[in-house]
C-alpha cells in the first residue's frame, strides 16, 4: 500500500506540473487501491484516503465531476472523524476538509444545509435573514469571528475580501427569488481601526450584490462592532443599518443599574443617549431603525437579575418610542442569557457540567464572565500594565479588554478547548444524539419571564 500511495501521490503532483489527464487518472487508481490494501486501524488508511480525496477534488476542478467532489468531501470528512485530536496531522486534514467543502459550495452552488434551515422556517411562517457571523481572517478582534488571536486579519488580507464576495455572490444567486429570505447580512460586527477599509470594501461588496440580487433587503452593520455608522456615505436603496445596543452594566462585568459599571455611570437617561448615539444615521437618512442585538445577562442572583430585567425594560420602552425594531440575544444558550435554555438535568449537563463550571470559574469564556477569572493571577497584571502603560488605550475597548482577551480568552482558553473535545472521546452515536437532543425545543427550559417581557415590549 505504501509503494501504491506514493505512487499516486507524485502523479498527482506531476498532473498538477503537466496537465495530463492520464497522470490523474493513474493517481486516482493507485491511491484507491492503497486505501483499499491499508488496514483501517493503522494510520496509513487515512493517510492515503485524504491523498484520494484530494485528487478526486481536483478532478472535479479539471472536468466537473461533481460526483468526484462528493466523493472526496465523505473522504475528508470520515478522515477528519478519524483523526485524534491532538495528532499533529489533524490541521491539515482539516483544512482540507474545509477547502473541499469551499469548493463545493463555490462551484456548485448547494448549501443544502442552509435550505433546510430556511425552508423550515418557513413552513413555521419564519422569515429568515442570512448573516456572516465569522468570516475569512475574522472581521473583528474577539470569539463570535472565530478568531484564535485578538487580531482582525480581514481588513489587512485582500485574499479573505476577496473569498467574502465570491460567497456571497454565490447565496445571493441561489437565494434571489426565495420569498421566505427576508435579506442578508454580510458582514456581523466589522471592526476596521484604521476606519479606511471596510466603507470602500462594503461599497465593493454591495455592488457585487445587487448585480445578482437587487430584491433582497440588505442588514448593514455599523464599523466597531455595529456602533459607528459614520462610514457609510448616502444610504443605499432597500438597505436597513444594524445597530447593536448592549449595555455595559447589563453584561458580564456590569455592576448596579442604576450605577456605576467601571467608572461610568449608567441608568435610563444613559441608556437613551447611547440609543440616540448608534442610531444617529438611520434617524437622519430616514432609513428603518433596526436594533440587531441587544439585551442583558443573568447571573442566577435575584437582586442583580432584577436590575439587569430593569435594564431590559428600559430598552424596550425607548425602543418602542423611537419606533425601533429589534431582535434579542440569543435565542437559545447554557443559561445566561436565551429565551430557551438547557435543563441541568440533561445529558449534556451531566456530562459537560463541571466543565462549564470550570470555564466559568477561570473567566474563559469573553462573552458573561467577569473578565478575572482567577483574580490573584489576573488582577495584578492588570494592574501592572495599567501602572507601566498608563497611557496604552488599545482599539476596540481599551487595556482591559486587550488583558483579558490575551490571558482569559486565549491563554486560558486553549487548554480548555482540548479539555473538551477530550471530554467527546469515545461516545457511541447513541450518547452523541442525546447529547445533541439536550438542545431540541422540547427538552429545554423556557425562561418565561424573559418571553412575557418581550411580549409586552
Amino acid at each position: 500500500p505504501a509503494l501504491l500511495g506514493n505512487l499516486g501521490a507524485a502523479l498527482h503532483i506531476r498532473y498538477r506540473h503537466r496537465g495530463d489527464g492520464a497522470d490523474l487518472d493513474r493517481s486516482i487508481e493507485c491511491l484507491r487501491e492503497s486505501v483499499d490494501r491499508a488496514p483501517e486501524t493503522g494510520p496509513d488508511h487515512w493517510r492515503w484516503a485524504g491523498n484520494l480525496a484530494n485528487a478526486l477534488r481536483t478532478r472535479f476542478l479539471a472536468d466537473g465531476d461533481e460526483s468526484a467532489l462528493d466523493e472526496a468531501v465523505a473522504l475528508l470528512t470520515e478522515v477528519v472523524a478519524r483523526t485524534p485530536v491532538d495528532d499533529p496531522a489533524r490541521a491539515g486534514r482539516l483544512h482540507n476538509l474545509g477547502t473541499a467543502l469551499q469548493t463545493r459550495l463555490s462551484h456548485t452552488g448547494s448549501p443544502e444545509d442552509l435550505d433546510r434551515v430556511i425552508d423550515a422556517c418557513g413552513r413555521s411562517g419564519v422569515y429568515t435573514v442570512i448573516d456572516l457571523h465569522a468570516l475569512p481572517g475574522s472581521q473583528n478582534h474577539h470569539w463570535h469571528s472565530d478568531n484564535p488571536t485578538h487580531q482582525p486579519s480581514f481588513w489587512t488580507h485582500r485574499h479573505f475580501q476577496d473569498r467574502v464576495v465570491n460567497l456571497w455572490e454565490q447565496i445571493a444567486d441561489r437565494y434571489k427569488d426565495n420569498a421566505w429570505v427576508a435579506g442578508y447580512n454580510p458582514i456581523n460586527e466589522p471592526a476596521d481601526e484604521s476606519r479606511t477599509v471596510v466603507g470602500p470594501f462594503y461599497n465593493r461588496l454591495v455592488d457585487a450584490i445587487r448585480k445578482v440580487d437587487d430584491n433582497h433587503i440588505l442588514f448593514l452593520d455599523g464599523n466597531t462592532y455595529s456602533t459607528e455608522f459614520d462610514i457609510f456615505d448616502e444610504p443605499w436603496d432597500n438597505t436597513v443599518y444594524v445597530c447593536h445596543d448592549y449595555v455595559a452594566a447589563g453584561l458580564g462585568e456590569g455592576g448596579e443599574y442604576p450605577g456605576l459599571t467601571q467608572g461610568t455611570w449608567f441608568d435610563k437617561e444613559s441608556v437613551e443617549r447611547k440609543f440616540l448615539d448608534r442610531t444617529e444615521y438611520s434617524r437622519r437618512t430616514g432609513t428603518p431603525i433596526w436594533v440587531g442585538e441587544f439585551g442583558p445577562i443573568y447571573t442566577g442572583d435575584a437582586e442583580r437579575d432584577a436590575q439587569r430585567r430593569q435594564i431590559l425594560d428600559d430598552q424596550l420602552e425607548i425602543f418602542r418610542r423611537y419606533d425601533a425594531s429589534w431582535s434579542i440575544w440569543t435565542y437559545k444558550d447554557l443559561g445566561p442569557q436565551g429565551l430557551v435554555t438547557v435543563r441541568p438535568e440533561s445529558p449534556y449537563a451531566a456530562r459537560f457540567g463541571d466543565f462549564v463550571a470550570k470555564k466559568r470559574r477561570l473567566g474563559a469564556d469573553n462573552w458573561g464572565s467577569d473578565g478575572e477569572g482567577a483574580a490573584e493571577v489576573t488582577r495584578p497584571f492588570q494592574d501592572m500594565i495599567a501602572r507601566e502603560f498608563p497611557d496604552f488605550d488599545p482599539y476596540p475597548w481599551g487595556r482591559r479588554d486587550w488583558v483579558r482577551t490575551l490571558i482569559l480568552n486565549i491563554t486560558v482558553a486553549q487548554p480548555l478547548a482540548y479539555e473538551y473535545a477530550e471530554l467527546f472521546r469515545g461516545l457511541g452515536e447513541a450518547e452523541l444524539i442525546a447529547l445533541a437532543d439536550s438542545f431540541a425545543f422540547e427538552n429545554c427550559a423556557l425562561r418565561t419571564t424573559l418571553v412575557e417581557k418581550l411580549k409586552d415590549g
